[in-house]
Parts: C-alpha cells; structure tokens; sequence
C-alpha cells in the first residue's frame, strides 16, 4: 500500500474500537517487557471523553479498515520551548501490518498542517524510546531534559512555519 491508497479522515467516536484496536497492535509491538507493555496499555487507549476533547485523525485503507491514529491537542505554555505555543501530538499510532509505508508521515503531515491551520508556532511530542527515529527523520529536534521531575526523557520540537 502507497501513501496515495491512505485516506485521511476526522476521527469518530464511532471509530475508538478500531483506534483502540491499531493502538493494542502497536504498542505490543514495542520494545518493551511484555508486562510493562500490559501494564501501560490501558493509559494508551482513547475514550468517548477523549474523542471529545482531543483532535483525531485516521488513516484508512481502500477498504475502509483504520490503519493508524493521529491525535493533538495545545499544549500547556510551560512544556514549550521559549513559551512558544504549539500543539501536542498525544501519538501517531500505525498497525504493525502497516507501518513503513508512509502512514506514520502521512499523519504526522496532518498534525503539522492542524498547526498551521490553528496558527501555533509549532507541535510538540513526548515520544516512546522506539519512536525517536521517526520523529527526528520528520526533522524534529530533541529537547533538552532541565527539569527531570517535569520533563519527559523522549520530548521533539518543530516549528511549523505559517
């Protein structure tokens, strides 16, 4: 599948099975203790509170099944840098059957443009260990730990020009 065969879409409430669906897929794909991986699933699926309050968006394939999961909401001043205001992207979640194919960029475009488009200097991501390489490669920069009881160890910036 190209990125040209993804369909991106407003997510629904109607849609949180199959988003919660591709989020279990994904996050037992991890690099991590499969206890760990149990253990945190739960605080990684989305809710009908969540649907509510947060921004979503779904990659579908040609045949209407959800593939991968963006979301964002702005982020709090104090977590930006230099008190820039941006959005946060609560993750970019693919289906391990999907992932390398574009789907992860292609959402990853969409929080860029939900940027653009609510006129936010740029987005923010506190990122899984396994997924820095992908945000550097959407040519993120890592931002400094200086609070350790505040700041997240995996935290990307962009500024996303207007």
């Amino acid at each position: 599948m190209s990125p040209a065969d993804v369909k991106l879409r407003p997510a629904s409430a109607a849609d949180l099975d199959a988003i919660n669906r591709v989020i279990e897929a994904a996050v037992m794909s991890w690099k991590l203790p499969e206890r760990v991986k149990r253990l945190s699933l739960p605080s990684y699926r989305y809710t009908s509170v969540d649907a509510a309050h947060l921004d979503m968006v779904v990659a579908e394939d040609p045949l209407k099944n959800i593939t991968g999961i963006a979301a964002w909401e702005p982020a709090e001043a104090r977590d930006t840098p230099a008190e820039h205001t941006a959005l946060l992207l609560h993750g970019i979640y693919v289906h391990p059957a999907h992932q390398h194919q574009g789907i992860g960029r292609e959402l990853f475009r969409a929080a860029e443009r939900a940027v653009r488009n609510y006129r936010y200097d740029g987005l923010l991501v506190k990122a899984q260990g396994d997924a820095s390489g992908f945000f550097i490669c959407q040519c993120m920069n890592r931002l400094q730990v200086e609070d350790p009881a505040r700041h997240y160890a995996n935290r990307f910036w962009k500024r996303v020009e207007q």
